[in-house]
Formats: C-alpha cells, structure tokens, sequence
C-alpha cells in the first residue's frame, strides 16, 4: 500500500506532467505558425513570378510593336526619297534600305506574333496557377486561425494546470518538495515503483537497503523517500 507521502508526490507528477505537456505544446504552436507563414509567402512569391513573366512578355511585345512602328517610318521615309532621286544609284540605294527594312518588319512582325502567343498560355497558366495558389493560401491562413485559436486554449488549460500544481505542492513537506525538484528537473517521470528489485525509471537493479526502504521497513515517515542508487528518482515498492 502507497504511503500517503508517496500518494501526494504521485499526485504531485501527475499535475507537473500535466503541466509540461501543456508548455511544450504551448511552445510548438509558434514555430508551426512560423512554417506555415513561410508556406503563404512562398505560395505568394510564386504568384508574383508568375504574373512577373506575363508581364516581361507584355514588355517585349510592347518593344516589338515601338520596332515595328519605327521601321516603318522609317520605310515611308524612303519611299518618299526613292520617289524624289534622280540618279539611278541613289535609286538603287533606297531601294535595298526599303527591302531590308520591309525584311525587318517581317521579323519583328513575326516575333510579335510568336510573342502574343506567348503571352496567352503565359496568362492561362498564371489563372490557374493563381487559382491554386490562393486556394493554398486560404487554406494555410485557415490553419493558421486554428493555431491561434488552440494557443489560447492552451494557454487557458496551462493557467489552470499551474494552478493545480500549485494545490498539489501544498501539503507536501519542504524536504520532500526539494528532493522532487532537484530529481524532477533532471529525470522525469520523477516518482517511479520498483518492480522485481528493479527501477521504474533506468530499469537497472536497486540495493537492497533502498528496496527495503521502499516497501517501508523501519523507515521513519518523515525521512525523505528512498531514491534508487544509478539515477537518483525517487522510488516507492508497488504491491
């Protein structure tokens, strides 16, 4: 049968167990918060790059159609010129510019049109791509609110489980708390049974002076509990 020492300890764990668990999710629910915002910004970068590139094309195609209007300006200029020389070889001159630059427009006309192209399917994929990105959004920022939501009820579930470690130190004796914190902030679970002569905590072998102390012969109740010799937790013999 547990002594009632060894009963307010285990009670004691159990609330310090309690209250652990809560800090380290409490503690989790940032770092999950701080992926899933990396998630959302990737996913948002994403949707830039992509409307980035119909936009580089728009830009080259904006720049063909200046190439364009250029060239033939500059094709009519000598036209006019061609219908004002005189000399045959002056003639003959502007009639090679005009074929190169009837030549030019042809190429540029033709990498406007390969540019349009382009930029439709760059411009269908970036709808759907967008689409499917801010659906990931959305459903990141869902997440997220239900990660907030669990922090404060974590946070809520931890004021109150600090509040029963609390009632739970109470009636425990001052030697007997100071051996549970010192054991408590190295080994956890702190309070374990011996069972078949053997540690609940490291699993090696107690001596027999702490197994006898643990099933409660000649012990005075207010001594300090038996701790096990190889890792220091305090012990209690389970019937």
């Amino acid at each position: 049968m547990l002594t009632p020492a060894i009963q307010a300890l285990l009670i004691l764990q159990d609330r310090d167990s309690h209250r652990l668990g809560l800090e380290a999710q409490l503690k989790q629910v940032p770092a999950d918060i701080a992926r899933i915002e990396a998630k959302i910004a990737a996913e948002r970068a994403a949707i830039e790059a992509a409307k980035h590139e119909v936009t580089a094309l728009e830009v080259r195609k904006k720049g063909l159609e200046n190439e364009i209007g250029s060239a033939e300006a500059k094709l009519a200029k000598y036209r006019t010129q061609q219908s004002l020389v005189k000399k045959n070889d002056e003639y003959q001159a502007l009639g090679h510019e005009i074929e190169n630059t009837e030549k030019a427009i042809g190429d540029f006309e033709g990498q406007e049109l390969e540019v349009m192209y382009a930029i439709d399917e760059a411009k269908k994929k970036f709808a759907a791509a967008e689409a499917e990105l801010k659906a990931n959004i959305t459903g990141h920022e869902t997440r997220i609110r239900t990660l907030r939501e669990r922090e404060a009820s974590l946070a809520a579930e931890l004021k109150a489980a600090q509040a029963e470690l609390a009632a739970a130190r109470a009636p425990i004796d001052l030697i007997k708390i100071r051996l549970y914190d010192r054991v408590a902030a190295r080994n956890m679970p702190a309070v374990v049974a011996i069972r078949d002569s053997k540690c609940g905590g490291c699993h090696l072998k107690v001596s027999s002076e702490v197994e006898s102390a643990a099933r409660g012969k000649g012990v005075d109740p207010l001594a300090p509990p038996p701790t096990c010799d190889q890792c220091g937790r305090i012990v209690y013999w389970e019937a």
